[in-house]
């Protein structure tokens, strides 16, 4: 008798729970010189935004009680930094996926309204992450997103997007990282099934993960229903 086929690893969104009791961000500090963006290996072209160098000095804006293990900048999002807690249990755990987990110092603490927090926040130490590109494939057949034209590199299909309505990735595509950003969607924090389950059982915070079925991206209104429908 034939075996039962095995269900299709499930794959999260990464992002912020904002106002959470944890919810914080930051920004750089004297960022004045950036490293060249990623490049695609197979067509040159730009696959991310220029990337954060040492020193690794930050200002952080606490919006909740006390910062959370996962912290995103201000704006785009595109540097990441996590706790310590979060980089010794991720290692310990043999997860992979995120790269660096060099140094970052708080040089300053600021409360919702600009003022100083400083004295009366206990701070984790931070570590500034990057995320690996081209881990899976995002299968277009199987998604909605809106795209402003077709692709030019069938590698990284960094043409960009306009929106996203749920999406999946190409069954057999996934090289077993457990952070990465899908070949398709670069910018787009995708996590496995495992990263979930690690961070539910380590209590980490300010984290949200969303079934990418589910994830929606909508800033143009095109998948909101048309008024008086």
């Amino acid at each position: 008798m034939d075996s039962e086929p095995h269900a299709s690893p499930a794959f999260f969104v990464l992002g912020s729970q904002r106002g959470s009791h944890h919810d914080a961000e930051f920004s750089t500090v004297e960022d004045r010189e950036r490293a060249d963006a990623k490049r695609c290996p197979e067509c040159g072209g730009v696959i991310g935004m220029r990337t954060w160098l040492p020193p690794y000095r930050v200002e952080l804006r606490l919006l909740g009680a006390t910062p959370g293990d996962f912290l995103q900048s201000h704006g785009a999002g595109a540097d990441l930094i996590v706790s310590q807690r979060l980089a010794d249990a991720f290692r310990a755990a043999g997860l992979v996926g995120l790269k660096g987990f060099d140094p970052v110092e708080v040089v300053r603490v600021r409360g919702k309204r600009g003022t100083s927090k400083d004295a009366d926040v206990a701070m984790p130490r931070y570590f500034a992450v990057t995320t690996t590109f081209g881990s899976a494939l995002v299968d277009e057949a199987r998604s909605h997103i809106l795209r402003p034209g077709p692709f030019d590199c069938d590698y990284c299909r960094a043409v960009g997007t306009d929106g996203i309505n749920g999406f999946t990735l190409e069954p057999g595509s996934w090289n077993g990282d457990d952070v990465f950003e899908p070949r398709g969607l670069p910018g787009v924090r995708v996590v496995s099934e495992r990263f979930a389950r690690f961070v539910t059982e380590h209590g980490l915070t300010h984290m949200t993960l969303t079934p990418t079925e589910r994830y929606v991206w909508d800033p143009l209104g095109r998948f909101s229903p048309a008024s008086g429908e």
